[in-house]
């Protein structure tokens, strides 16, 4: 029999611990793929450890988490925000950046799909509360609707219901496209035009019902590495 492809996960740090949702295992045992969960190293070992994990794994999968600071992509961090830990966002830049280059199957979910639109040369909306005046739509895990755009060949997303948790969003996604937005125009899901797999999504599909928003997803990621 085949091997199943390995997809690599990564992992938050909180007080020294390396720590990850097992719904993201769940997501991608379920989908026919074999969970590796990847722990960020030291931020002075970002660059090494990246690639070597890059090359024993199969296809990746950027978790959800804080939020990214921004002076590494030219842009001063707004001060409300709530930064993810340093070594695990210079690991994920690498990581990123070595998917972009190297045709990495790749699912960002939330601030996954954050860093995926930075490290493309994009921009964020630090504070949606500053702009949007539905961001509470997007606060507390409530549900709202997407709908794909215009750009959205090839039926990788599909309109329907999820939920979210953030007040941030993709204000600019760079060399990558808008695939959906939300009701109210903010940005849902990214893809790279010509790459295997590369898709942001701003809600998370191992927490989403509807197939083709949830399961679906990391079907899509798993079959992208045969």
């Amino acid at each position: 029999m085949p091997q199943a492809p390995l997809i690599g996960i990564t992992s938050d740090v909180h007080e020294g611990r390396t720590r990850v949702s097992r719904t993201y295992a769940r997501a991608v045992s379920l989908a026919g793929g074999v969970p590796v969960v990847l722990a960020p190293p030291g931020s002075e070992d970002a660059d090494r450890l990246a690639l070597a994990h890059l090359d024993a794994i199969d296809a990746l999968v950027l978790t959800g988490g804080d939020d990214p600071r921004t002076e590494p992509f030219g842009v001063p961090t707004d001060p409300r925000v709530t930064p993810v830990e340093a070594s695990r966002q210079a690991y994920e830049t690498a990581l990123c950046r070595l998917a972009l280059e190297r045709d990495v199957p790749t699912l960002g979910v939330c601030l996954g799909m954050q860093m995926l639109a930075l490290c493309a040369g994009g921009s964020l909306d630090q504070w949606m509360p500053d702009s949007t005046p539905t961001h509470a739509d997007h606060w507390g895990d409530k549900a709202h609707t997407v709908r794909p755009t215009g750009d959205a060949t090839g039926g990788r997303i599909e309109g329907g219901v999820v939920t979210s948790h953030h007040r941030q969003a993709v204000s600019d996604a760079g060399s990558m496209r808008v695939i959906a937005t939300a009701h109210d125009g903010v940005v849902e899901a990214i893809d790279l035009p010509g790459h295997r797999f590369l898709l942001g999504v701003q809600w998370h599909p191992e927490r989403t019902e509807a197939e083709g928003l949830g399961l679906g997803l990391y079907v899509a990621l798993v079959n992208a590495c045969v």
